[in-house]
């Protein structure tokens, strides 16, 4: 990857692209025309653009490389994992290439935003369990296809599930995802500590012991406390004080009198991806199975009802940041 302003491709996306169904963008910068921020982190931001030369709509996910030139590996990796993503509930990156200081992924514009935005917005105290079912079992079949690819997505969360009009459910951001074919040899854990904090399993803040794919559903079973509440759990404590509670504390869970107004299927479901020990916990396509998902509705009934009357994604952004300055 060349930091010298040149516009490069990899040839891990010139392939995927050339491969794939999807509409074929270039690697032209002066092709995009970026409108509103539609998401922002520590180091990128998303806009909304148009490709010019059809006028497709997408996003353009712009990472600053001079804040992450601790990283560049990691972000290479990300743009490769992502162009060759195959799957109806995965984010998939159509292109990447440098501009300047920063990479350009362009992919799919999510028009809705993520749950987070959702939630933040009109839905403080969480969602009903019908949209909760419908939102994560899209995320789950997200999941079960990433760990059959070898991968683990390592920061599973509201923030990463984004919507769009139609109530298709897509789980993005491979920020942190880690192969674990990397050398052709599958390794069987990873030692690294990566994520954000409230959603982290325990055996990811141990250090030494390893983590696998089942990191990843302890992620989800935090993340549908999420949906359920309207934020996950520990998360009003700083990053150290979550950690020693993950560790120390019982694993949360949904309360049978206090969340009366949720199944017990839910309940069961949720408590089973919570268990501290990662053997016992259920593999993606196990879970998958489980009664609650099996009577999920489809997105497409569910999610659409709650983005009626909404204002659009970037005046939503904006919103959100005004009301989180200090």
């Amino acid at each position: 990857m060349g930091r010298n302003g040149s516009v490069k491709r990899s040839a891990s996306s010139s392939a995927a692209g050339a491969a794939a169904g999807p509409p074929s963008f270039s690697v032209n910068p002066a092709d995009y025309r970026l409108m509103e921020e539609v998401g922002y982190g520590a180091h990128a931001v998303v806009y909304r653009a148009i490709f010019l030369p059809t006028e497709d709509v997408v996003a353009v996910k712009c990472l600053d490389l001079d804040q992450l030139n601790n990283n560049i590996d990691e972000i290479q990796r990300e743009a490769q994992i992502m162009s060759l993503i195959d799957h109806p509930n995965v984010i998939r990156a159509y292109c990447s290439f440098v501009v300047e200081h920063s990479l350009w992924v362009i992919m799919p514009f999510m028009t809705e935003g993520s749950c987070l935005h959702l939630m933040k917005i009109s839905y403080q105290e969480g969602f009903d369990e019908p949209v909760i079912g419908s939102i994560l079992k899209e995320t789950l079949k997200a999941l079960e296809y990433l760990h059959r690819q070898g991968q683990i997505h390592r920061d599973v969360k509201a923030g990463n599930i984004l919507i769009d009009g139609a109530g298709v459910v897509k789980l993005g951001d491979f920020g942190v995802s880690a192969c674990m074919f990397d050398r052709g040899d599958r390794q069987r854990s990873r030692n690294t500590f990566v994520g954000t904090p409230c959603w982290m399993a325990p055996e990811v803040l141990q250090p030494g012991t390893g983590y696998n794919f089942k990191a990843d559903i302890w992620s989800f079973g935090i993340t549908a406390l999420e949906l359920a509440h309207g934020h996950a759990p520990f998360s009003k404590y700083p990053p150290m004080k979550v950690l020693l509670m993950t560790l120390q504390n019982a694993p949360p869970g949904l309360d049978y009198e206090r969340d009366r107004r949720f199944s017990k299927s839910f309940k069961e479901m949720v408590a089973m991806c919570l268990v501290k020990d990662q053997t016992k916990r259920p593999t993606a396509e196990k879970l998958l199975k489980h009664s609650f998902f099996k009577n999920a509705k489809p997105p497409e009934l569910t999610i659409k009802n709650i983005l009626s009357g909404l204002p659009p994604l970037w005046d939503r952004v904006k919103a959100l940041q005004v009301c989180c300055l200090p």
